[in-house]
């Protein structure tokens, strides 16, 4: 088969009918739907160049393999001349670059969205002259110095590091590592998100450090916190609180498990003078709403930014349960006139589902709701209309009222 970059593509044959998929738009190739009398999935290797064929033997494009996963294979080009390799990463990169540039004025973003920027198996975060990537598939571990390659000639960053601790990976039978690729990356990075600053941890931090799907959500909230009270339920560093308190919430209160993350959230209070403004409390999201609860507290404005819930179809019915319990949970936090934020990361979960939730809880406490705005992630997360799986932040905006 052609090769382009020096690379030998070995040809990847599907069953009858089964390239109808990426032929409407998608990236995936799952292993069931492969000609493996024609091309045995055990003659290849982990993360190997693959050109991916129909069943005639028709060329889709090319992509990467993995004969141990589910998803067997991603395809990266459908252009015969531009297959992958370096040539094609820097294309990539200058279009997904383009993006940004034009949405935003700070280099504050996501750089990289996996299969939606067509890097599938690729994540990078820019903080400004530093980027921090993340590999979730052996194709993309195999192409480590190519990317490198490519983020230096795109973006010239000061410095890159890989956040390669994801468990996603251990699905690839890939192992787990974080280490410093190009320059020298600090303990602590600054990102500036709407009118604040925080800091973060570029080594130890969730994800990359900082997630930036929020953004346009959390600059939404402005308009609803002057002079409120305001709860911060798994706030992390501080993102949403801290920008509660910048926007003229009079007090609030960031709850997070993690000692380490509201240390930050403090420091992150600081940083845009308001630490009087700002209280942090270390404990489980539920426990601590039930203490509040029973101590008779009250908020203007709570917000409920879990981590995930359903992480795979198998969790869904528990995690349902879990997001009735904590909206519900934080309603009756709320004063009489209230306002809930309730976010979801959770794709298996969609946003109409989320509203009945909500509902159900407000039902279950005689209170009735107004559905005052519905947020999605950033710009920065575009969404792939194949991929369903790339549609996965919600936020509603919901006020609480007696019935």
């Amino acid at each position: 088969m052609f090769d382009s970059d020096h690379t030998e593509f070995a040809p990847l044959r599907l069953n009858k009918n089964e390239d109808r998929r990426l032929r409407a738009g998608h990236l995936w190739v799952y292993s069931n739907e492969v000609d493996t009398t024609a091309t045995p999935l055990k003659d290849f290797q982990p993360g190997q160049p693959v050109a991916i064929t129909a069943h005639n033997g028709k060329v889709l494009g090319t992509g990467y393999v993995n004969p141990h996963s589910l998803i067997c294979a991603r395809l990266l080009s459908r252009d015969p001349a531009h297959p992958l390799g370096l040539s094609l990463l820097v294309h990539r990169l200058k279009v997904a670059l383009a993006l940004r540039e034009r949405l935003y004025a700070r280099p504050f973003y996501r750089l990289v969205y996996g299969e939606a920027d067509g890097l599938p198996g690729l994540v990078v975060d820019r903080f400004a002259e530093i980027c921090i990537a993340q590999i979730t598939t052996a194709g993309m571990e195999r192409l480590k110095a190519d990317i490198l390659a490519a983020l230096v000639k795109v973006v010239r960053p000061a410095a890159v590091l890989w956040r390669n601790d994801s468990p996603v990976r251990e699905r690839e039978g890939l192992n787990r590592y974080v280490e410093t690729a190009l320059g020298e990356v600090p303990d602590t990075l600054v990102v500036e998100e709407n009118s604040a600053r925080f800091q973060l941890s570029p080594y130890t931090g969730q994800k990359t450090g900082w997630f930036f799907d929020q953004q346009d959500n959390r600059a939404r909230l402005g308009k609803y916190v002057q002079g409120r009270r305001v709860l911060d339920v798994f706030s992390y560093v501080g993102a949403w609180g801290v920008q509660a308190a910048v926007h003229g919430a009079n007090e609030v209160l960031c709850v997070d498990t993690s000692e380490p993350a509201l240390r930050y959230a403090t420091a992150n209070a600081d940083l845009n003078a308001v630490t009087e403004r700002v209280r942090t409390h270390q404990g489980d999201a539920f426990k601590v709403l039930k203490d509040l609860r029973e101590s008779r507290e009250r908020f203007a404005v709570v917000i409920v930014d879990p981590p995930a819930f359903i992480k795979r179809k198998k969790d869904l019915k528990e995690g349902t349960q879990a997001y009735r319990r904590l909206n519900e949970a934080a309603m009756q936090l709320l004063e009489k006139d209230g306002l809930l934020v309730s976010c979801s990361c959770s794709q298996q979960l969609p946003q109409e589902a989320l509203s009945q939730i909500l509902l159900q809880a407000a039902r279950h406490l005689d209170r009735s709701l107004q559905i005052l705005e519905q947020g999605h992630q950033a710009p920065d997360h575009p969404i792939h209309p194949a991929i369903p799986e790339t549609d996965y932040l919600k936020a509603l905006f919901v006020r609480v009222l007696p019935a």
